[in-house]
């Protein structure tokens, strides 16, 4: 069986996590939460409601590719927000594939407000996602729709992937 390696991308509280972790036990993949990899100065820095930028996001991507690289077979929950972050979280790695899930702000803003002791919480925190936010080319992922129910997201997925 060829690795398979995939990255579920979506701004904070869009379902990552859940669906990612749901992925790839379906899949039979291990499961990162790109979340576990950020510097304590990160979690920090969100925890005040200070968005992350681009430096700051750096050794966090690379950490990612690493991860990505070295396990063969991965589902990973990142937010992945810009281009420019797919390139550095795909870099050396062949036939990645890309899962977004694709909402709108106020179907999201409401989740973010059903979640407790979560670091990453805040209107404005989740405006500057929605802000940095270029969402994928139509031939770089797939595209799901989380207005689903959480069956409905992971069957999606499962039928659009490819297959292994």
């Amino acid at each position: 069986m060829k690795p398979r390696k995939i990255i579920v991308m979506g701004v904070s509280g869009c379902g990552k996590s859940l669906i990612g972790s749901s992925l790839a036990a379906a899949l039979g993949l291990n499961f990162f939460d790109g979340d576990d990899f950020h510097s304590p100065e990160n979690v920090r820095k969100m925890s005040e409601g200070v968005p992350l930028n681009d430096e700051d996001r750096a050794e966090w991507l690379a950490r990612l590719n690493q991860l990505l690289r070295e396990t063969p077979n991965a589902v990973l929950a990142c937010s992945a927000l810009k281009p420019e972050y797919r390139r550095q979280l795909r870099a050396g790695i062949d036939g990645l594939e890309i899962v977004y899930l694709q909402g709108d702000f106020d179907t999201i803003w409401n989740r973010h407000q059903q979640r407790a002791d979560h670091y990453f919480n805040g209107r404005g925190m989740l405006e500057s996602q929605f802000a940095t936010l270029v969402e994928p080319e139509p031939d770089e992922a797939l595209f799901i729709d989380i207005r689903q129910s959480q069956h409905a997201v992971l069957q999606d997925i499962l039928a659009q992937l490819s297959p292994a």
